[in-house]
């Protein structure tokens, strides 16, 4: 898909939605490789299913983020609040060593972070005049969801690991 995108924009001379194929294709195969690196730590199914949500979770809100803006236009800089969703998250899984226990810690911080940046929009009225209030709390609210969901599998995984057995003291 890649290639055929670069071929034809030989012939078409349109720049612009080559280059943005080529960005998504990119984003794609990182996201697939970060996927393997992080989820070949563990066979547990629950670890494996938290880190691809958190990293489509991730890939998807800076996606929207950067194509169409969640507040208000993409050009509205309150946007650039959610640099700072992902930097939490990143943060947070680096620190963890993106082991169950810590991973679902940072996704509960990334979902509050999520919810932080939706209130300060909501509260600073920054969507108008593009996005009113239902959409910043859907559109939020939908990524806190996700982050949430992570965590719970996260924790679920880490819940269930073999190196955990509580040993009993007589």
């Amino acid at each position: 898909m890649l290639v055929l995108a670069l071929v034809a924009n030989q012939f078409i001379g349109e720049v612009s939605w080559a280059d943005s194929l080529a960005q998504t294709g990119a984003l794609l195969i990182g996201v697939g490789v970060v996927f393997e690196l992080v989820s070949r730590k563990t066979g547990e199914a629950a670890h494996r299913a938290a880190v691809g949500l958190a990293l489509g979770s991730v890939s998807l809100l800076g996606w929207v983020n950067a194509a169409v803006g969640i507040i208000g236009s993409e050009d509205n800089e309150a946007n650039l609040m959610y640099v700072g969703v992902l930097v939490v998250g990143a943060i947070g899984a680096i620190i963890a060593r993106f082991k169950p226990e810590g991973l679902a810690r940072a996704l509960f911080a990334t979902a509050l972070a999520q919810t932080l940046v939706a209130v300060i929009a909501l509260v600073g009225r920054m969507g108008t005049p593009f996005s009113g209030p239902l959409e910043i709390v859907a559109i939020n609210g939908f990524f806190v969801a996700l982050f949430v969901g992570s965590g719970l599998l996260s924790r679920e995984a880490a819940r269930s690991r073999p190196d955990r057995v509580v040993t009993s003291t007589h």
